[in-house]
């Protein structure tokens, strides 16, 4: 119940997040049939970088401010002009304020048939999101921990969908709860299109993690990482992954495009990395840099 993302929003942990969200989005828009997108720990949704604890940590900047700035090969800026078109409408003059949470950048990319459901356990959070999407009849915003949702609220009654799983890692044990929650889920909603984040830092069991994914009985299963920095005498985030459940056939090409360049734009230092595998599914070699 700590966790304020505001310290964090639009960090290099938000970009490889929001833009897979986006890839996904579009993907699902190639058919006409509405989908609904599942944001189970949804936070205020859009958030002011001029505030003081955006400007206490700063992260935005390192972030999605170098991106903004950064000079795009043709290829990369198109796979991430969702993306950054929705960035770059809330901002319309020089420079960056607002930057759109998970549920604020699915709303702007839905058509007229797409819905949302937020998800958010935090009093004032959900009050403040609540309030932005206030009169939006595409979108149902629920007081609720977000873990319960992959249970009542599964499967959308669209029967088309992403579920975006983004817990703040407060508490031991997270990466169980993200293997547990999948298994769950699934087995409610087994044509979901799934989007899982996880924090990379010294010391976590990111080994562990994935041979508990790989136990599950799930076809196909994408994991991307992204590192920015070495994790030798750093305790905090280093980097984070996505484990893509379902995904579009088309996002490991788009993925060994957008991590090599978000490695290079987004580095804060000479040991950035990057990864993305299989760890179900077509293939299990991967592609690192």
């Amino acid at each position: 119940m700590n966790y304020r993302h505001i310290y964090h929003a639009g960090n290099f942990a938000d970009v490889l997040k929001h833009a897979v969200l986006a890839r996904l989005i579009r993907y699902l828009q190639k058919k006409d049939a509405a989908f609904r997108v599942l944001d189970t720990h949804a936070g205020i949704g859009l958030y002011d970088l001029s505030s003081e604890e955006a400007q206490k940590t700063g992260e935005w900047r390192d972030g999605i401010g170098k991106l903004l700035e950064a000079d795009l090969a043709p290829q990369v800026a198109e796979l991430l002009e969702p993306y950054l078109s929705a960035v770059r409408e809330l901002n319309p003059e020089d420079g960056i304020r607002f930057y759109p949470g998970s549920p604020k950048l699915s709303r702007m990319l839905f058509r007229p048939q797409d819905r949302l459901s937020a998800m958010e356990l935090h009093p004032e959070d959900f009050a403040r999101l609540h309030r932005l999407f206030e009169g939006d009849h595409h979108a149902r915003i629920t007081e609720l921990d977000g873990w319960l949702s992959l249970g009542a609220h599964l499967p959308p009654k669209e029967k088309r969908g992403i579920v975006l799983v983004d817990p703040p890692f407060e508490e031991d044990g997270e990466y169980e709860r993200l293997v547990d929650g999948l298994a769950k889920a699934y087995r409610r909603f087994p044509g979901g299109t799934y989007c899982l984040w996880y924090p990379l830092k010294k010391g976590a069991p990111i080994k562990e993690f994935h041979e508990a994914l790989q136990a599950l009985d799930i076809s196909k299963m994408l994991c991307a990482e992204l590192s920015v920095r070495s994790d030798r005498g750093i305790t905090g985030l280093t980097g984070s992954g996505l484990i893509v459940v379902n995904p579009p056939f088309t996002l490991k090409d788009e993925l060994h495009v957008l991590l090599p360049a978000l490695k290079d734009h987004l580095a804060q230092d000479r040991y950035a990395s990057h990864r993305a595998l299989w760890l179900r599914g077509e293939s299990k070699a991967a592609k690192d840099g």
